[in-house]
Parts: C-alpha cells; structure tokens; sequence
C-alpha cells in the first residue's frame, strides 16, 4: 500500500476545504469563484445555478448532508451562500452541529476562529432585530387595518372564494415539489433499491439511521409525488407482499447491502441492532455469519446480484 501524502494526512487531523459557488442563472460561468476558491486552498468546489432568493438548492443540501467533521464550508461572498441573515445563520447551525466550520473570503465570517465567531453573533443580533421591526410592522398594519373597518388577511381566502382557493393550493403543490425534488437525492435511491420488497416503515427506519427523518406516510407520499410528475418508476407504489419473518429479513438485509456494498458483514449487523431487529434466531446480537447467510440466500434467490 502506498504511504499517505502529506496532504492526506492534513486531511485526516483538519478535514477538508470544501468551496461552493454559486451563479444567478444570468450569469454565465462560476469561473471566477473557482478560481478564488481553489487559490484559498479548496479540495473541492460544489457548483450551483440558480437565483439566489430561490430555496431550491440541491447541490448545497446534497453538500450539508455529506459534510463531515472537521471540513470547512467556504465561499467568496456571503450572497453566493444564502438568501437572507437568517438562511446563513440556519446553515451555520446545521455545519455546527456536524462539527464543521464555515468561511467567507471577503467577509469577516469564519467559525473556527474567535474574530469570526464574534461577527457571526453580531450577524445574528442584526437578524433578531429583523425579525421585530418586521412583527411590530405586521401588528401595526393590522391594528391601523382593524381601526378602517377592514379585516386582515386575504379577503379571498376568508370568504372561501374558490379562485383564490385554487391559487393557494398551486402554490402550496409547488412548494411542496420544490422540497421533494431538492432533498430526493438523499433518499431515492434507497427507496429505489428496496421497493417493493419492502414495507415503507421498513425504509423509514433504515433512512432514520442515516440521519434522514422520515415517516413510512410522509416517504410514501413523496414517492407518490414523484410518480405523479414522471419522475420515478410507478412500480415504486406495489404493495409489499406478506413475508414470513426469515423472508422478510432475508430481504432487508439484501436492501441495506445493495444501498451500500461497501459495508462489512459486521457493520451490516449493527445497523440491524440499531434497527431493533432480532436474528432468525430470536437473538439480539447479529454475528457477521448471520448476516452472511442472508446474503447468500439472498443471491441464491435472485434479490441481489451474483
């Protein structure tokens, strides 16, 4: 095996530089962005097109849910990052709570140093502010509205106008699309690897522990959206099968492999632990033969590939 470079081992004991850029779509080219970036020592540049007041940003929710501990997240500029003060301070939060760091290049915001820290809490002062001034100017529309005899709100919608109840829920589909279609890298291909095999609660548990948060419902429901629009196979909606308890774990064991072959038997196993499933046995801890055996069945059976 060949020694680790000097990089690798930086690497290992400070994470890596991660550089996202980010263009309105226009704009032409990230060039430039690229550029900085990588002379500030990034590893890797994650690009992005769109507007930056859009919330659909996959490559950045793709970027979040990888990131690990140690890695810094850096940008040229704070607007290639976030739509607003406090988008940045959700994003920030979300890589403070991997362990992972945050820099701007042309602003005074870097989280691994106590500068960076202090302007990222005058940040937040300045968003808390906001956030007042704006309610304290909704009450006070409200209250001025009520003293003219008019009612708040949409006028629409409160007399139940079926027009304006029709535009509410378009706009209410489209938002809910926007969030399917910006996360369904993360979790499509699990559901892709293990429907209709699977019962849905089966899949949620297993996206659980891998940190992604969802009820059978909701991940059915997702699906079904997906579906909906031309966008994942209908075959993804069968109803599971009855399965008899070895079956069943024949199967599961067979989807947490195909998701992700690079596992070991052993760390197979403490998924399954993890996941409160019993051997056929009815033991509660899963040797790396049990696990094994189910694989082989599984091949023997056509679930997985030989």
């Amino acid at each position: 095996m060949a020694p680790d470079t000097q990089k690798q081992r930086f690497h290992r004991a400070h994470g890596r530089i991660i550089g996202y850029a980010r263009v309105s779509t226009d704009e032409q080219t990230t060039d430039a962005q690229e550029i900085e970036l990588r002379a500030a020592g990034c590893d890797l540049i994650v690009v992005e097109h769109g507007s930056g007041a859009s919330r659909i940003r996959p490559s950045l929710s793709k970027l979040l849910h990888e990131i690990s501990s140690g890695d810094t997240l850096m940008v040229v500029r704070l607007d290639r990052l976030a739509r607003s003060v406090s988008h940045l301070l959700e994003v920030i939060e979300e890589l403070t709570s991997k362990n992972a760091n945050f820099r701007s290049l042309r602003d005074p915001i870097d989280t691994s140093t106590p500068q960076g820290m202090f302007s990222l809490q005058v940040l937040g002062a300045v968003a808390q502010l906001e956030r007042a001034l704006i309610s304290e100017r909704t009450k006070a529309g409200i209250k001025a509205a009520k003293a003219k005899g008019r009612l708040p709100g949409n006028p629409g919608l409160r007399e139940r106008n079926p027009e304006a109840l029709a535009k509410l829920s378009a706009i209410q589909k489209t938002a809910y699309g926007a969030r399917i279609q910006a996360t369904a890298n993360q979790w499509l291909p699990i559901v892709r690897k293990m429907r209709p095999d699977h019962t849905w609660d089966d899949i949620a548990r297993l996206l659980k522990q891998r940190g992604l948060n969802w009820t059978p419902e909701r991940l059915r429901r997702a699906v079904k959206w997906l579906v909906s629009e031309h966008m994942a196979d209908a075959n993804l909606l069968k109803k599971s099968l009855p399965r008899l308890p070895e079956d069943r774990l024949m199967t599961l064991v067979a989807g947490i492999y195909a998701t992700n072959p690079d596992l070991t038997l052993r760390e197979i196993g403490a998924q399954l632990e993890r996941l409160h499933e019993r051997t056929p046995r009815g033991g509660t801890k899963w040797s790396p033969s049990s696990v094994k055996n189910l694989i082989d069945r599984a091949k023997r059976t056509g679930l997985l590939e030989i």
